[in-house]
């Protein structure tokens, strides 16, 4: 892994924590803007569950369901969520930080994952990413399995979803919802 992948993979989580503070200072949300911001959250958490239903982590390249569509559904589904914060709390000031945060440390994440992906699958993976885009998806034609070049007869697994603890997703949305109906409340307060 080279230097500045390095740093972006170990200062993502960390440097979140504090930006979801200044996020949550500098939000004005209403009730409208939460009611709106969850909407796009939710998307992207339907998004992000449907890729964890089918991915099967360090066993085997997922190429089926979403990601036939894009490489990284559940970035897209992540940056659907940021989206949804962002109109949530109802101010470029809060949702700027957020937008450049998730375009810095994601694409050099995304960049990460796929040079150990290429390591690890080979002439698999080159053929994989040569036909599904990194991140924004192409939505016609029918599923196909990257690996083998056929129709997909892969489905969604509920049992796969929860072993990747995909749930922790939602639990964490919902948090964050609360914390900006939170913020709301206390802004009527003042």
């Amino acid at each position: 892994m080279s230097r500045p992948r390095s740093f972006f993979m170990r200062w993502r989580v960390r440097l979140a924590y504090p930006l979801a503070l200044v996020f949550w200072l500098l939000a004005a949300p209403t009730v409208r803007s939460i009611v709106i911001g969850a909407i796009v959250a939710a998307f992207g958490l339907f998004i992000r569950g449907v890729a964890a239903g089918h991915l099967r982590k360090d066993q085997e390249l997922a190429t089926t369901g979403p990601y036939a569509r894009t490489r990284n559904p559940l970035y897209l589904g992540s940056a659907f969520l940021a989206a949804g914060f962002a109109v949530a709390g109802r101010s470029w000031l809060a949702g700027a930080p957020v937008a450049l945060y998730f375009a810095i440390f994601y694409y050099a994440v995304m960049r990460n994952e796929e040079e150990d992906l290429r390591a690890r699958f080979g002439a698999v993976y080159s053929q994989y990413a040569a036909r599904v885009p990194l991140l924004l998806p192409f939505w016609v034609g029918s599923e196909f399995d990257a690996r083998t070049g056929r129709a997909s007869d892969a489905k969604f697994s509920w049992s796969q979803y929860c072993r990747n603890r995909e749930y922790r997703a939602l639990l964490g949305a919902l948090a964050g919802i609360a914390a900006l109906g939170l913020r709301m409340w206390v802004r009527t307060r003042r």
